[in-house]
């Protein structure tokens, strides 16, 4: 049986801006490469370690308010001037959703 520990061992950076690249709509494939994405991931994580979501040692599962991390990102994106739209910050979360839903790592709340 697969637990959740394992699920995070096999979440790979790589593995994700692929996923994500290829899930974005064909309209964001223009302006949407894998430095916006690499950099949206680095902040996600930056998010979760800030709020103490990453537990070394635990697989307990963590309600991540969504709101709070997309304000997270784009004040971040501000302040190391990439050019992300609101739109693009969106696109991507969406897409690193849907391949942490395809490992088992996150799942759609109640």
């Amino acid at each position: 049986m697969k637990t959740q520990e394992d699920d995070l061992l096999v979440y790979d950076e790589d593995d994700a801006v692929k996923f994500i690249l290829n899930f974005l709509p064909q309209e964001a494939k223009t302006s949407i490469d894998d430095s916006k994405i690499e950099y949206v991931l680095d902040v996600v994580y930056e998010f979760y370690e800030e709020n103490g979501l990453i537990e070394e040692d635990s697989t307990e599962e963590a309600s991540i308010d969504e709101e709070e991390m997309f304000k997270f990102i784009l004040k971040n994106a501000k302040k190391d001037k990439m050019q992300l739209t609101e739109e693009e910050i969106q696109f991507i979360l969406e897409g690193e959703f849907e391949y942490g839903k395809s490992l088992g790592i996150y799942r759609e709340e109640e």
